[in-house]
């Protein structure tokens, strides 16, 4: 489908919030634009593509297998989340994949043209940094866990990031599949299925579709503690 001039724009891309809204309209103009279907594969680890991507609308997951067929997701982006930044700077193989969670719309920038961006645009190569530095923490924390704590405890904690305040509770909206947590923490369907199903049962959680409303934050924590 062909887009409207108008539908293509930059401005709600968190990494170059630091360019004038010029700036961000030329840089559209030199994007390649697609909508991409719930499913479906918008990057694979064999592409020969080094283009960054950026997640206009829609939410996408990076993810990858283990050679036993296993598998392993690396993060949930929504709309205004930049991906690829990685293989478009050393010139290396895709790690992972990017598939689209729901209807999306992505534009994607030749790695010559990130390149040249960087080094013209100081302000948006310390917001690349910065985001990479994220990265580099939330893959230490992750690592750590799997390191000490048990697949319940991750699940946990896994929960206790997605939940967003809401009066005197929280609450994960939407919750993701029991695949998808699964996959995220290092765990089987079943470890979170019974997780979800212990948090119900004692009344620290209640699902409301694909809401889970946590009313007691701090119980959430300690479940997600190591055991002495």
């Amino acid at each position: 489908m062909q887009l409207d001039p108008g539908q293509r724009s930059l401005d709600g891309i968190a990494l170059l919030r630091a360019l004038a809204p010029a700036d961000r309209t030329a840089l559209a103009a030199r994007c390649g634009w697609r909508r991409h279907r719930t499913g479906e594969l918008i990057l694979s680890p064999e592409s020969a593509s080094r283009d960054v991507l950026f997640v206009v609308e829609g939410r996408v997951r990076v993810v990858t297998y283990a050679a036993s067929g296993r598998e392993v997701a690396f993060a949930v982006l929504a709309a205004g989340s930049h991906v690829g930044e990685l293989s478009a700077l050393d010139g290396a193989p895709r790690s992972a994949a990017v598939e689209a969670l729901e209807p999306c719309l992505v534009a994607s920038l030749p790695a010559t043209a990130f390149q040249a961006l960087l080094l013209a645009q100081p302000a948006l190569a310390l917001e690349l940094l910065k985001a990479l530095a994220g990265v580099i923490r939330r893959s230490d924390e992750r690592i750590a866990e799997l390191s000490v704590l048990g697949a319940m405890p991750r699940v946990y904690r896994e929960l206790r990031r997605l939940a967003r305040p809401e009066g005197k509770g929280a609450v994960i909206v939407p919750l993701p599949t029991q695949e998808a947590l699964a996959a995220h923490v290092g765990a089987t369907r079943e470890t979170v299925a019974r997780a979800l199903g212990q948090l119900v049962k004692g009344g620290v959680a209640v699902r409301r579709g694909r809401e889970l409303l946590i009313r007691d934050l701090s119980l959430l924590e300690a479940l997600g503690e190591p055991e002495t």
